[in-house]
């Protein structure tokens, strides 16, 4: 109503600078194109809110629906088990498939348990060593994406948090076997990114997913915390936004009112996308997946060499 009631005074006034006279044209424009901003900045806002809404499905919802028999896998075998980092092998329409999920806690001792969802480098360590077992084995990866970033405390970067996400991101991009990604939630800089390199790349509609989130935008670029809606829309992390992009393969169009309202259909959507990729992705050679895995990669951004 608020809106609509702005833009009835923006024509009344339109209406009287004509009748008057008065060369008004530019402070109209004015008024209105900050209309469209602050639309634009409030759909935006609305989109991180329902990514981060404490009803949306987590991954081990959607794995409960889809795969068959899962059995869940713990442990890097070198430091310990990171709960933040699901991974196991089940069954997609009879087909093996190894799972590698990041899961939010629903509640306040889940939450805990799991870090909120920010891995350790323990977590990426398990996750690759999952997936180097399926490409031993040949089995399909499929990945779910949720995380609002990797974990940055003092124990998780002296165990190597940073090189453990990049031997994820090296070696999740040479893997002979298919795999496909899909951000169900949140995608949060590097802590996404090193599950998140695949042979498709699926994401949900109020998915975000951005190098860092719209509050520590704020803080460091617009050096106040409050701007983050402004920054969120600065960053360009909806799922339309990264479809434009060519970042992702495309969008899995969610229930009416958000994921959260009807997750059984949300998770049969995703299945209908994850059984018709490994349809075809299963069909092809390994290294024919391996070469346009590495030539999309390698188109993201734009760059020009020096002299």
């Amino acid at each position: 109503m608020k809106g609509n009631t702005i833009e009835e005074k923006i024509e009344e006034l339109k209406k009287l600078v004509g009748a008057s006279g008065l060369d008004a044209g530019d402070e109209i424009a004015s008024l209105e194109e900050k209309i469209r901003s602050s639309s634009k900045i409030e759909k935006v806002w609305h989109q991180v809110e329902m990514a981060r809404h404490p009803e949306r499905p987590y991954s081990l919802d959607y794995i409960d629906r889809i795969f068959d028999n899962f059995i869940e896998l713990h442990g890097d075998r070198a430091f310990a088990d990171d709960p933040a980092i699901v991974g196991g092998i089940g069954f997609l329409d009879s087909r093996p498939v190894t799972v590698i999920a990041q899961q939010k806690g629903r509640t306040l001792k889940e939450n805990v348990r799991r870090n909120y969802g920010m891995a350790n480098p323990e977590g990426f360590r398990k996750a690759l060593r999952l997936a180097k077992a399926s490409e031993k084995f040949r089995r399909p990866i499929v990945t779910f994406v949720d995380t609002s970033g990797a974990y940055p405390g003092i124990g998780s970067e002296e165990r190597g948090v940073a090189q453990a996400i990049a031997m994820s991101l090296r070696d999740f991009s040479q893997l002979l076997t298919p795999i496909i990604c899909v951000i169900v939630g949140e995608g949060g800089s590097g802590g996404a990114l090193a599950v998140c390199i695949g042979d498709r790349i699926h994401m949900l509609e109020n998915a975000i997913c951005s190098v860092i989130s719209p509050e520590g935008c704020a803080s460091i670029l617009l050096r106040d915390a409050s701007k983050a809606k402004e920054a969120a829309e600065m960053l360009r992390i909806t799922s339309a936004d990264l479809a434009a992009f060519r970042m992702i393969t495309d969008i899995v169009k969610e229930p009416e009112g958000g994921a959260h309202t009807d997750p059984d259909g949300m998770a049969k959507a995703i299945k209908e996308v994850l059984v018709k990729d490994l349809n075809d992705l299963c069909s092809k050679k390994p290294e024919v997946l391996v070469r346009r895995r590495n030539h999309r990669l390698l188109k993201f951004g734009q760059w020009s060499e020096g002299d």
